[in-house]
């Protein structure tokens, strides 16, 4: 919140009553965790189009598409805690860290393709 604006009532609130009302409407809050999703899905699909492009014979290659997912809902588990922490709206990020992490467990199929 910039200094200039004015506190409005629900800022106020401790982090944990904001997060038990369920009242979240700003759209940065989700747009920040969804766009951050889309940009680790487009690498894991360009590590799937190379893996693909190989034949589907490079193990490694094929580890590097769950490990993208793994790395990236790590670091968007870890957005969730610093978002708390600085007392703004982290239930997005620890949805995109979840989503991310299932993508891994679909994706785990690939090195065993190889």
């Amino acid at each position: 919140m910039k200094q200039d604006e004015p506190v409005r009532p629900e800022d106020r609130r401790s982090p944990g009553q904001r997060d038990v009302e369920k009242r979240w409407s700003d759209p940065a809050a989700f747009r920040n965790p969804a766009m951050y999703c889309g940009v680790v899905i487009v690498i894991a699909l360009a590590l799937l189009g190379v893996f693909a492009g190989l034949g589907g014979d490079d193990v490694w290659v094929g580890a590097a598409v769950p490990g993208v997912f793994l790395l990236g809902g790590l670091i968007a588990l870890v957005a969730g805690v610093v978002a708390y922490s600085r007392g703004r709206q982290w239930v997005a990020w620890q949805g995109a860290a979840w989503f991310l992490l299932v993508l891994m467990l679909f994706a785990l199929m690939m090195p065993f393709a190889a």
